[in-house]
């Protein structure tokens, strides 16, 4: 892309100024605006310009649809989901709004009739699949028309450091260029802030497109996590639940969506739960078309009690009765994982999101974040990217502050954190929380750390455990390591707490993976420096009370009543590496480790961001590529001076302390 869009085109004159947004929401059938909204589209039609994101289910799709049912013209509606395409074109009509949809699924001669009555400017909205975009004809088409507005839907989409990269989403950066004088709407119901200036970036919009984060807090949800030690537990866990917010199959009490990992999996608790009398069914992208439209027919009309589903499953439900969003084992991410969990309790009443993670996790999640079973391997940088977005769901998943408040942090949206939900099973552990000694804390991870570098990457995290705990095994006796003064020194611990505090250690930064299928754990830089008393030991200990999972959970109905299903540990480790990880900002510095930036070093962080976004533009390349949100919230924090200082930060090597260093630091020095 040559460059951005001037956004400084007063599109506030005329049509704008004369469009009365309380008839045409009356138009719509409601009587008042949800928080937010109005601002929104306001702001849309006074600048021209918006960066929407807000939850599923958050009511993004009238901020685009009641000005397009005002404004003269075609508005343009780019989004991936056919299913809801079709959904919101079929409620549009029944408002006498005149729209239709573009997809491959609609047959040839019924395309055309489409196109024909596109290009007589009869309908008020089209809305059209992304790969649409790459026909020329319908680009001509489109280049004809008078569309006063363009919104993108799911624009995370256009990030190849998001969630849900699509290639097709990279047409429409092209496409908005030729078309200068639309309004353009970006939407997502999940982007944190690298993310969000990827998609600025690629859609050619300046640094200065007004961001709206909003409507993320769910005081109604329970947030949950729980570690589970193999199948039984996983599968008492789910039956637990269920029976808590569902009570039995055909109760009416609402529905239940179970997310695994695997189609394999996926199956099995399906054929497990309906085994014990549960209306469940399976759904994943290997059935056939007709069988998801079935399952996903018979979810929506009251025919299940259960749906367990890959992440295939979930986009444009519209069911407001979901009691239950379980996750067999953690996503890609913190995004993944609140899109996902989003869809309990949209009628606002108790429901509960249910993590559950096991020691294999993080190995697994790094063997296919490299590639396993593909022909070609990802890229280092990609790999790195991938790992982070995972370990800042795995940080949160260990605790440490309120589940609701971390998450809110980490997209941005302070204005409606809560000082602790009072529900979720941190606050429930917090409440009890019993203190520690920093100098204790201290002494045990740098043994745990003292063990992975006696290993010196030739064990996995299993073994390390062992190792500290003074299991004797034949790997260890062979490669003399039993002998060694660290072997057995955490002996007084358990092994399932040992093996806790390292994959604390993991999410902290100070221990990592390398290895390909077989990974093995390795001392980071970091770790070295807490080794060495050089870092900070950031760190919360796992708690020594492991209570037995089958203590299930107590129910309750009343906000500050809803039982535990266990948790990760009282107070969980909340710490997030070398550096800080978290801030208070409505454009979104957080982490899921719940830390803050001060109002000083948050100022210069949206500065570095800015400078990010421009140096991405001249260099022709995406936000990443200069720098991550971890990055430029730890420059922020330490406040580097010189280009050695700065090689210190997380995620600076040589090549960027050449490529982008002095521009880096200048713009600290700007806000000395």
């Amino acid at each position: 892309m040559d460059g951005y869009i001037d956004t400084s085109t007063d599109h506030s004159l005329a049509s704008a100024s004369s469009i009365d947004l309380d008839r045409g929401l009356e138009r719509f059938g409601f009587a008042s605006f949800r928080p937010g909204q109005r601002e929104a589209i306001e702001t849309l039609l006074a600048i021209g310009r918006l960066l929407l994101v807000a939850p599923t289910g958050g009511g993004k799709s009238l901020i685009y649809q009641l000005p397009a049912s005002l404004l003269p013209g075609t508005t343009l509606v780019v989004s991936p989901l056919v299913s809801l395409m079709n959904d919101q074109v079929l409620a549009l009509e029944r408002l006498g709004i005149s729209a239709t949809f573009l997809a491959a699924t609609i047959d040839g001669m019924e395309m055309r009739q489409r196109m024909r009555d596109v290009a007589r400017g009869r309908y008020d909205l089209l809305y059209v699949a992304p790969e649409r975009l790459a026909f020329e004809g319908f680009r001509s088409l489109v280049l004809d028309l008078n569309v006063p507005l363009v919104a993108v839907d799911e624009a995370h989409c256009i990030s190849e450091w998001g969630h849900d990269f699509r290639p097709d989403y990279l047409q429409i950066g092209d496409l908005i260029s030729r078309l200068p004088q639309a309004r353009i709407l970006a939407c997502t119901a999940t982007a944190t802030p690298i993310v969000r200036d990827e998609i600025l970036v690629r859609l050619g919009l300046g640094p200065k497109t007004p961001q709206l984060v909003r409507g993320f807090a769910r005081p109604n949800l329970s947030l949950r996590a729980r570690e589970v030690r193999g199948k039984k537990d996983r599968e008492l866990l789910v039956d637990v639940t269920l029976q808590e917010v569902i009570g039995e199959p055909r109760s009416g009490r609402g529905v239940a969506i179970v997310y695994a990992p695997t189609r394999k999996t996926t199956e099995a608790e399906s054929d497990r739960l309906e085994s014990k009398g549960w209306r469940s069914r399976a759904y994943h992208a290997g059935l056939a078309a007709e069988t998801r439209d079935d399952v996903h027919g018979a979810f929506a009309a009251g025919d299940l009690d259960v749906v367990v589903a890959t992440n295939a499953f979930g986009m444009g439900i519209d069911r407001p009765d979901v009691r239950a969003v379980v996750h067999l084992a953690p996503p890609s991410s913190v995004e993944s994982y609140y899109q996902e969990v989003g869809r309990a309790g949209r009628d606002g009443e108790d429901a509960v999101g249910l993590l559950l993670v096991s020691p294999g996790d993080m190995a697994l999640r790094r063997r296919l974040i490299e590639g396993d079973g593909f022909e070609f391997a990802p890229d280092a940088e990609t790999v790195r990217h991938k790992w982070n977005l995972f370990l800042e769901l795995m940080r949160w998943a260990e605790g440490g502050s309120c589940r609701h408040d971390a998450i809110l942090r980490y997209f941005g949206d302070e204005e409606e954190t809560l000082a602790g939900c009072g529900r979720c099973d941190v606050c429930l552990d917090l409440a009890s929380d019993d203190g520690r000694d920093p100098e204790e804390t201290s002494v045990i991870v740098r043994k745990a750390l003292s063990a992975v570098a006696r290993i010196r990457g030739r064990f996995g995290i299993q073994l390390a455990g062992k190792f500290l705990r003074g299991v004797h095994d034949e790997r260890l006796q062979l490669s003399g390591l039993d002998e060694t003064k660290t072997f057995g020194s955490l002996s007084e611990h358990s092994e399932e707490w040992i093996m806790r505090l390292l994959r604390r250690c993991v999410t902290a930064g100070w221990v990592d993976f390398t290895g390909g299928d077989r990974p093995v754990v390795v001392l980071t830089q970091e770790g070295r420096d807490v080794v060495m008393g050089d870092a900070p030991v950031r760190l919360l200990l796992p708690s020594k009370d492991l209570r037995p999972i089958s203590r299930g959970a107590r129910s309750g109905s009343k906000r500050g009543e809803s039982g535990r299903a266990g948790g990760l540990g009282t107070g969980g480790a909340g710490a997030g590496g070398s550096g800080p990880s978290g801030a208070r900002s409505t454009s979104g510095a957080g982490s899921a480790g719940g830390d803050v930036l001060d109002p000083a070093a948050q100022e210069l962080f949206e500065s570095l961001r800015h400078h990010r976004l421009e140096v991405a533009k001249s260099k022709s390349v995406p936000p990443y590529v200069v720098a991550s949100d971890r990055t430029l919230r730890e420059i922020a924090s330490i406040r580097p001076r010189t280009l050695s200082e700065l090689a210190l930060v997380h995620g600076i090597g040589p090549a960027k302390v050449e490529k982008y260093g002095d521009g880096l630091l200048q713009v600290v020095r700007e806000h000395e």
